[in-house]
């Protein structure tokens, strides 16, 4: 297995990778000579237990991404190395077999289940498809596991819509259990949800991953989310990755520009009104670009209040910003950036 992606963990760090993704591709055709580049030469690995964050704003790709790990929708080129094997040469029964393997958990609970079916039935249904158990031996592996996401045993008699939206993304995350996956991708799992609500479900994500040592690709737009459940965080914009570090360092030693602005686009109760709309305005002014016809050089240069010409006419790659290996930047000035700067965002 030849893959580029960066390592992004620590020297001492020995598990073998559960998912590597090497540039991978994902390109919509809307026409003979025009295509959208959802996701473009995104490179990354992701080990056995371990939570990476996607954040950035909404149309950046991450959804595209997500998908094209699972093979939901196909990459347009590079290679996804799962449990040791290429899922994007696997089709038909080979791919089905591996997908028991890893699931997905939608930002929609109430569009994602079938209306006229009993929870019982969905919760079981993925047991059915890989064949894992007999009917009674499903039965009882559904009601455990509506038990292990915090609702009882009752709620299997009923349907989706008997049940309110945190308790249906609860269904969602007993189906994408059940067969005891090592990959899990949070599609926005929480943001159709009340504030209440989504602490609620963030708990038992975490909960359930120390339980169970499964792995998550969590997407979201709500960095506290994403801070509280991460051990890494992926910055993504315009279809690329733009800087990716445990989250800690993200969260209080942020090197993109693109990564300051989403941070001081935070709330903070601490700081006047004005003085944090002005911070947020200076990195995320303007539009951002259309992925029909993204900027030549750096795609952030049109909105970075540090640009230069360097930055309009050369796209950086991602660069080890660490000894340890485990923050990388696509930024030609973040060394220059961070001198320059004193922002500080714990």
């Amino acid at each position: 297995m030849s893959v580029s992606a960066p390592q992004t963990v620590s020297r001492e760090e020995k598990s073998e990778p559960l998912l590597v993704v090497d540039g991978l591709e994902v390109r919509f055709p809307l026409s003979q000579k025009q295509s959208l580049t959802a996701v473009d030469k995104v490179s990354f690995r992701l080990y056995p237990g371990e939570t990476l964050g996607l954040v950035g704003e909404s149309g950046c790709g991450k959804s595209s991404l997500g998908r094209a790990i699972l093979q939901l929708i196909r990459p347009t080129a590079g290679r996804v190395w799962f449990l040791g094997q290429d899922l994007t040469r696997l089709s038909g029964g080979a791919l089905r077999s591996m997908r028991r393997h890893m699931q997905i958990v939608f930002q929609d609970p109430r569009g994602s289940l079938n209306p006229r079916w009993q929870i019982g039935r969905i919760v079981e249904e993925p047991l059915r498809v890989h064949q894992l158990a007999q009917r009674e031996e499903r039965k009882k592996l559904a009601r455990d596991m509506l038990t292990q996401v915090g609702l009882e045993e009752s709620y299997a008699g009923q349907r989706p819509g008997q049940m309110s939206g945190g308790q249906q993304q609860r269904v969602g995350i007993a189906r994408a259990l059940v067969t005891r996956p090592k990959l899990i991708v949070c599609d926005e799992p929480v943001s159709s949800l009340d504030v209440s609500i989504q602490a609620q479900v963030v708990n038992l994500l975490q909960d359930l991953k120390e339980r169970m040592g499964v792995a998550y690709l969590f997407i979201a737009h709500n960095l506290g989310v994403v801070r509280s459940l991460s051990d890494r965080v992926a910055v993504m914009y315009l279809g690329q990755f733009v800087e990716t570090a445990r989250s800690e360092q993200i969260f209080s030693r942020p090197l993109h520009p693109y990564t300051k602005g989403l941070l001081a686009s935070v709330l903070r109760p601490e700081l006047a009104a004005r003085e944090q709309l002005e911070a947020a305005q200076r990195f995320t002014a303007g539009d951002v670009p259309s992925l029909l016809n993204p900027p030549q050089g750096c795609r952030y240069h049109p909105r970075c209040p540090y640009a230069q010409q360097r930055c309009r006419e050369q796209s950086p790659a991602l660069e080890c910003a660490s000894e340890t290996e485990d923050h990388w930047v696509a930024c030609h000035l973040w060394r220059e950036i961070q001198a320059r700067t004193k922002e500080t965002y714990t």
